[in-house]
């Protein structure tokens, strides 16, 4: 699925350098990465899921639309880790907003659920995601995934993240994510787009094992 076609038109016209080999190997590792990291973490996603289940009614898995490589749409898979009607009671918390850009947060959001404290500020609420990095519609490591009406208000510079896939990880995801403003997060991802190699990659990964032991600046 696609949209917006000016939206659509401004990612295609953004040029990136082509990297075959790198790309080649790139799906490689994440194909080999995701299968084993599902494999060893298979009994914390059980007992998470259980958890999730046992704390409160609703899905254990929420799913979402965001915005994939070249403006696709694609579903993501997350760990619930709010209440069942997070999107509902947004509105009303949209004042207290501290996020600069088009992004959402809070501090001590009270939608989130003492299990989804505890699995955000490590990490494991977004392992759902190994699934979609599977399936092709993300990578171990590129921007994160960003929601359409989040993409709509993203100045043209910014579209230039949406020609690589997006990520499990990134520079912002292992930098301090929460204390960084919105424009820096997009130079970030830029930087990204501009520079990636296998080295990156395995630098970036190897930075995320350290999150997933808790991380102070996630919420």
């Amino acid at each position: 699925m696609r949209w917006r076609p000016n939206v659509q038109n401004s990612i295609l016209k953004e040029q990136v350098k082509e990297k075959p080999i790198y790309e080649i190997a790139k799906r490689f590792i994440d194909i080999i990465c995701s299968l084993i990291a599902l494999i060893v973490l298979m009994p914390i996603l059980i007992i998470v899921a259980i958890l999730i289940k046992i704390e409160s009614s609703g899905p254990i898995i929420f799913c979402q639309n965001r915005v994939g490589k070249g403006g696709a749409i694609f579903k993501i898979y997350k760990f619930r880790s709010m209440v069942t009607n997070a999107e509902a009671l947004k509105e009303h918390l949209a004042h207290e907003n501290e996020r600069s850009g088009p992004m959402f947060k809070i501090k001590n959001d009270p939608r989130v659920t003492k299990v989804g404290r505890i699995i955000r500020r490590t990490s494991i609420d977004e392992l759902p995601q190994l699934l979609n990095i599977l399936k092709g519609d993300m990578s171990i490591v590129g921007p994160r995934p960003s929601l359409p009406k989040e993409v709509e208000q993203f100045e043209e510079w910014m579209l230039k993240r949406l020609t690589v896939k997006p990520g499990l990880t990134c520079y912002w995801q292992v930098s301090g994510r929460n204390d960084i403003e919105f424009n820096e997060w997009m130079e970030l991802d830029i930087k990204y787009v501009n520079e990636r190699n296998v080295g990156i990659d395995i630098l970036l990964i190897l930075k995320t094992f350290s999150v997933l032991f808790g991380d102070s600046h996630a919420s």
